[in-house]
């Protein structure tokens, strides 16, 4: 496996794909259809020790077709051929399928598909190769195997670099494109003490490419937030002042997104309803946004799954719900425009991007002077949630999750051995006493240290 084997080339033709579906739609006289398709290439490494444990090279490609019929019914079909031949059976496939569409559940072209587009600083890196990327994991982690004497290896660990392409066109003459290229690294570190349970933290960055990685960084917090854990300790079972850290929060945030999805509010799994605009759901010193286009969202795109442009939404304003994420469907239900928030499918998904959390200003905290790293009396600082997947009733706002963290007292910090942090997702936003002023931006969005009061934890037994 070579490095010029895997230099991003051979872009999408997307001339050559309107022609061909042009010329399918005429032949067939179909006058509507849509088509949304991606391709990427990518290289990762990992290592153990040292010596390589995963090399992995792949070019992927997948592209969705829609096709409207003359009773005005839709056919959808994915394929992952991308040649003039994959594209023939893919639009008659879709075809076909419209025969069968739900006539209760038709979905229309994005009113915005056509809008123009916020240009975004998308630079395309040249990949370093699979063997650069090898030699940059390995020292990584043989520094981070370095940092401390308890360290005694790194089991997950990952160095990856992709190019991707992205585009929508339809009938009516959209259409949309995007080229990136992106790098990840991943450190997840393993401590072990003597007569001591063995300890595990870990840190991610993202740039545009390897180069812009900050590797010394993930080491330094990979290897520090391992170390904090060393010094472990039970906790008793109660209510306690939970603070929770950025990446936390926006993790509590995202289990719980389809309190604000206009697709699950119309499906009735949404803790919101349509009457729930313009109410307050979350204290008031609370706002949220989704920012698909801030400048720190390396995944940033300025279009969704329909063509509709991407934007920065307001979500919740001084805890007062304000908008939900709409795809086309959605939107005309609710009478808005689409937000740019849609996902083609066989039914169009809905999803945030990008969640950024404010301090909404002029508001009257609880505790204006509170800080994470000031206050000295007791509280838990939260610094990552577990078992999301498990853990979280979406539709009922419940929780129970084990989490990692530390007890603070005093302004000592004891890291927890095991506990569960269990709650209701509205009591939570309701129940907020401080939001601080100075935000962290993480690889999943920009949020600060938020304060809550009262949440019940419970402790190894």
């Amino acid at each position: 496996m070579n490095q010029q084997a895997y230099k991003p080339r051979n872009p999408i033709n997307t001339q050559r794909i309107v022609d061909t579906l042009n010329n399918l739609a005429k032949y067939e006289s179909i006058k509507q259809w849509d088509l949304g398709a991606s391709s990427s290439k990518d290289i990762s490494v990992q290592v153990d020790k040292g010596k390589p444990k995963q090399l992995k090279g792949s070019q992927r490609s997948s592209i969705t077709i829609r096709v409207w019929n003359k009773q005005g019914l839709v056919g959808i079909t994915s394929t992952s051929d991308l040649s003039e031949l994959g594209l023939r059976k893919a639009f008659e496939g879709a075809y076909q399928a419209s025969k069968f569409g739900n006539p209760n559940d038709i979905p229309d072209f994005s009113s915005l598909a056509k809008e123009p587009l916020t240009n975004l600083h998308k630079p395309i890196i040249e990949f370093q190769g699979i063997k650069r990327l090898l030699e940059i994991l390995k020292d990584a982690e043989n520094q981070l195997l370095n940092m401390h004497s308890s360290i005694k290896n790194v089991p997950y660990n990952g160095l990856a670099e992709t190019n991707f392409e992205r585009i929508y066109i339809n009938s009516q003459g959209a259409n949309r494109f995007i080229k990136a290229t992106q790098a990840s690294l991943y450190l997840y570190a393993r401590a072990q003490e003597d007569n001591r349970k063995p300890r595990s933290a870990g840190a991610i960055r993202l740039a545009h490419g390897v180069k812009e990685l900050d590797i010394n960084a993930c080491i330094e917090e990979a290897s520090n937030r391992t170390i904090s854990h060393l010094n472990y300790n039970q906790i008793n079972t109660g209510r306690y002042l939970v603070c929770f850290k950025p990446e936390a929060f926006l993790e509590l945030m995202g289990a719980f997104s389809s309190m604000f999805n206009a697709r699950s509010v119309l499906d009735g799994v949404s803790l919101t309803k349509k009457e729930s605009l313009g109410k307050k759901i979350a204290s008031p010193t609370l706002s949220l946004f989704d920012n698909a286009l801030h400048p720190s969202n390396i995944n940033s795109c300025n279009f969704d799954g329909e063509g509709t442009p991407t934007s920065n939404l307001c979500l919740i304003n001084g805890g007062v719900l304000e908008n939900f994420l709409h795809s086309e469907a959605t939107a005309r239900q609710f009478g808005v425009n689409p937000t740019g928030h849609a996902g083609l499918g066989a039914k169009v998904s809905v999803g945030a991007d990008w969640l950024v959390i404010e301090r909404k200003e002029g508001e009257n905290l609880l505790l204006n002077k509170l800080k994470h790293d000031e206050y000295n009396d007791t509280f838990i600082l939260i610094e990552g949630l577990n078992a999301l997947h498990a853990g979280v009733k979406a539709s009922q706002g419940s929780f129970s999750l084990p989490f990692d963290g530390w007890l603070v007292q005093n302004g000592v910090k004891t890291s927890i051995e095991a506990a569960t942090v269990a709650g209701d997702i509205r009591d939570v936003l309701n129940n907020i006493i401080h939001i601080e002023a100075d935000q962290e931006i993480t690889h999943q969005g920009i949020c600060p240290h938020i304060w809550i009061d009262q949440l019940s934890v419970t402790g190894e037994e």
